[in-house]
């Protein structure tokens, strides 16, 4: 149609003065940015297998020796999550490590060798832990901190942070990328701690009994959630050789305690106000537990002669929630 009408226009002097109307832009803009996708939350074994050995330093991963001691109680078949914290409360929506006072993902630390900036400690004694930077297996980039953490207590071993914990006001939040060589026995183990100034400088430690994620109280012993087959069942087990993404928030002045594991919240491992029969019934039994941080370790100790090989990345300290996601 648009070549007959110039053909007329040829024919007819009028069209010298004539335009034919411009077409519309058709250029493509450019696609948005996609998000990023969240990383595989992995789930949690419900039928885990029984506890493999550790293996050697720097072997390959193969199954570990189960702990001596028996349960009292069958484990969970799997966790009871609370609805999971909203987004808003995140300081940081990914892994990655914005502005946070500590976060380290140990991509700057060289293979083989210590964590940059942490130092490597074994409080009390030392036997065979060792703790070396991993370019073998990483949660994100391409290296992770490797411990290998042996069956005594005194084969213990950390890396620690001492500077960070005690700036950070009455609100602490954490969160730690772990991976585990073999599912958790049913004696007593501990990988994280944070040293209590306000109770005879023990400490508060993250770690696991009869298979499942525990905290233990250094000073009396008291366990969340309480070792009971209802308590036991309020919690969430590891799944080995896979990463778990797991959270607290510790509001030093109000004596509460959150955890999540892999983004959903943990009933067993929660501290609030109101005592909980088979949760924290026993831990609140002490009146006005107010703890006060001053460190930060990760790492492995054993009393009941299970050893371990321990992966960590993408650790962080904050006011706010850093969550899971990135």
């Amino acid at each position: 149609m648009r070549f007959s009408w110039f053909v007329a226009c040829a024919l007819l002097t009028a069209c010298e003065a004539a335009s034919s109307p411009a077409l519309p832009d058709a250029s493509p803009k450019p696609d948005d940015a996609g998000a990023d996708a969240p990383p595989d939350a992995p789930g949690f074994d419900t039928d885990p297998p029984d506890a493999p050995a550790p293996p050697d330093a720097f072997a390959p991963d193969v199954p570990a020796q189960p702990d001596a001691l028996a349960p009292d109680a069958p484990a969970p078949d799997a966790p009871v999550p609370d609805a999971p914290v909203p987004d808003a409360t995140r300081a940081d929506g990914g892994a990655g490590c914005g502005a946070l006072p500590l976060c380290d993902d140990f991509e700057s630390s060289p293979v083989g060798g210590p964590p940059a900036r942490w130092a490597v400690v074994s409080p009390n004694c030392s036997g065979t832990g060792r703790v070396a930077v991993d370019g073998a297996v990483a949660h994100g980039g391409s290296r992770s901190v490797r411990v290998d953490g042996g069956g005594g207590y005194c084969d213990h071993v950390f890396l620690a942070d001492t500077a960070v914990a005690p700036t950070l006001g009455a609100v602490v939040y954490g969160r730690v990328f772990v991976r585990f060589s073999a599912a958790f026995g049913d004696g007593h183990v501990t990988f994280l701690t944070l040293r209590d100034a306000a109770d005879g400088n023990r400490d508060l430690r993250m770690g696991g009994q009869s298979r499942i994620f525990m905290w233990n109280r250094e000073s009396d012993d008291a366990t969340l959630p309480e070792l009971s087959p209802a308590g036991i069942a309020r919690s969430a087990r590891p799944t080995p050789l896979t990463w778990h993404c797991v959270e607290f928030r510790l509001d030093q002045g109000a004596g509460t305690l959150q955890t999540w594991v892999d983004g959903a919240a943990v009933e067993g491992l929660t501290v609030d106000a109101t005592p909980t029969m088979d949760v924290d019934a026993r831990w609140l039994s002490r009146a006005m537990w107010r703890p006060r941080v001053v460190d930060w370790k990760l790492g492995w100790e054993s009393y009941a002669g299970q050893t371990m090989t321990v992966w960590f990345d993408d650790v962080a300290l904050a006011t706010t929630r850093v969550g899971c996601g990135g």
